[in-house]
């Protein structure tokens, strides 16, 4: 009975420990555990969903058209503003005046000079220098130098030759010309040559009124009752002269070359094999031509 006691005694020792170790984790407080990562499905989600937060946050701008950066500040710029204000001025205009235009009166004065020293030398901009009780002034220079119909007419009589005057140069330091130009074609001033497209004046020549002849009107009717050949008898009977027309294209005919066949190349460098037939096969090689 002592072996049993004694065991009793350890199991009720080892059952008391057991116990106390068991109240000791319950009385600790349970460990953080570490956030869970997100998956990679889980982060390109959200990712998307942010990119798509962003686009929507952004005003709908077109990329084919040019940001608007307000006015110029390249000196080139400025140049290519002022001809522009000057070709729709009729007067001269000082250096002040432009500058008050581009609103770079508080600009530096090295850029000031800059500005003046390229539009004294500019190839569309005529200057005159400053006299006395005269400021220095800037106009547009035109490829020709008419404003009016009056300077049209003269221009065009002075010319030495029919070459006529092109509209499209006239507009250049005349932008209003084609008003004037219709004008003087219903006068009977001008003769005009006109687009087929959209009936805008091409070309002008000068109309002298002198020219002008009247016909009787017994000619004009002896004129209309010539008849007028059908369209392609001209032709036929050209053709029964032995004449080609001038419209017709001649067909030349080449001379069609026989195809020569292709010779076969001797075979060279072979190898007999037929050796065994020497005695039943003939040899008609000194027939070939």
């Amino acid at each position: 009975m002592s072996y049993l006691q004694s065991k009793v005694q350890s199991f009720n020792a080892n059952l008391g420990t057991v116990a106390g170790k068991i109240s000791n984790r319950r009385t600790v407080g349970p460990s953080a555990k570490p956030a869970a990562s997100p998956t990679p499905s889980a982060a390109s989600d959200s990712s998307k969903n942010d990119l798509k937060r962003k686009r929507a946050d952004l005003p709908h701008v077109p990329f084919s058209q040019p940001a608007d950066t307000g006015v110029g500040q390249h000196i080139m710029t400025q140049v290519t503003y002022a001809i522009e204000h000057m070709k729709k001025r009729d007067d001269p205009q000082t250096f002040a005046a432009i500058l008050e235009y581009l609103s770079m009166q508080t600009r530096e004065e090295s850029y000031k000079r800059a500005l003046e020293k390229i539009l004294i030398r500019h190839d569309k901009v005529n200057y005159e220098p400053k006299r006395e009780g005269f400021p220095a002034v800037f106009s547009f220079r035109p490829m020709h130098n008419i404003r009016s119909a009056a300077s049209l007419l003269r221009y065009l009589q002075s010319q030495h030759t029919a070459q006529g005057l092109s509209v499209k140069e006239l507009r250049d330091g005349w932008p209003d010309a084609e008003d004037t130009i219709s004008k003087l074609e219903a006068e009977g001033k001008l003769l005009v040559t006109r687009n087929k497209k959209d009936n805008h004046a091409r070309m002008v020549w000068p109309n002298d009124p002198s020219l002008n002849f009247e016909l009787d009107d017994e000619f004009k009717a002896i004129w209309h009752k010539v008849k007028l050949p059908e369209p392609g008898a001209l032709a036929d009977e050209l053709e029964k002269e032995g004449l080609t027309p001038a419209n017709k294209h001649r067909l030349i005919k080449k001379p069609v070359k026989a195809q020569e066949k292709p010779k076969r190349k001797a075979r060279a460098g072979g190898k007999t094999t037929n050796v065994h037939m020497a005695g039943v096969l003939r040899d008609y090689s000194h027939l070939k031509k």
